[in-house]
């Protein structure tokens, strides 16, 4: 988890907004090679991770929650981890992310323990630390005070079903390409509007699925209408 101690995450934990630790899961096993594994019953190929030492884990960690925090575990089979979600765990004082490896852990301490089954895609990995990271990054950004401008998190790609609209910065003019006028007008109305449409636009061109879900307004039909009729000259 080393790459959760630098840039905006590491800050915050810093100023203490975040607290962030990692438990070996090994310093809970009870034999002298600290094996956490073992053959899966039934037969089949790879390893399954043990119901005790996971549970002893878990129970160290929550010792002193005042009530059963959430149990996220890394998995392909959960549910796909979103911004909403995203939103939803942000609100949480504790988070626990159960990362497994090998071809998973034993059913039974996963039905005692795991609140939220979650995965970040439809692939696999080797393990569940770099589902964790991710996810931990995401949520984090979320929290009060870690972002340093207040609104940027509401306004990045994936709020309200939209991808982010195009940034530029300086220079004016690069390679022959110049940034959008609008952009350089001043005019702050006419940029949020501009905003939202290449928004729109962006989100219709590479994200058909998350466009179905955007409440569109009136002014957002007026303008995409206008596009329909124009392509329709």
């Amino acid at each position: 988890m080393n790459g959760l101690h630098t840039s905006i995450i590491g800050r915050a934990m810093e100023k203490g907004l975040l607290s962030i630790d990692a438990t070996d899961i090994r310093d809970f096993a009870e034999n002298k090679h600290n094996r956490v594994d073992d053959y899966p019953y039934g037969g089949g190929a790879g390893m399954v991770m043990q119901p005790g030492p996971v549970y002893r884990a878990f129970q160290a960690v929550t010792k002193d929650c005042e009530k059963k925090p959430r149990c996220i575990y890394l998995t392909p089979q959960g549910r796909v981890f979103d911004q909403r979600m995203a939103e939803e765990f942000a609100k949480e004082e504790e988070l626990i992310f159960l990362c497994g490896h090998y071809e998973g852990i034993d059913e039974r301490v996963l039905e005692m323990i795991v609140t939220d089954p979650v995965s970040i895609g439809d692939y696999v990995l080797t393990g569940g630390e770099l589902p964790a990271m991710v996810m931990i990054d995401t949520i984090s950004r979320l929290v009060p005070g870690v972002l340093n401008n207040e609104e940027s998190a509401g306004q990045e790609s994936h709020q309200g079903h939209l991808l982010e609209y195009p940034q530029y910065t300086r220079p004016d003019v690069f390679e022959g390409r110049e940034v959008p006028a609008v952009l350089l007008s001043g005019h702050h109305k006419n940029i949020e509007t501009w905003r939202r449409q290449q928004s729109l636009l962006r989100t219709r061109a590479m994200r058909p699925d998350m466009f179905e879900q955007v409440e569109l307004t009136k002014a957002d039909r007026k303008f995409l209408d206008s596009l329909t009729d124009e392509q329709g000259e």
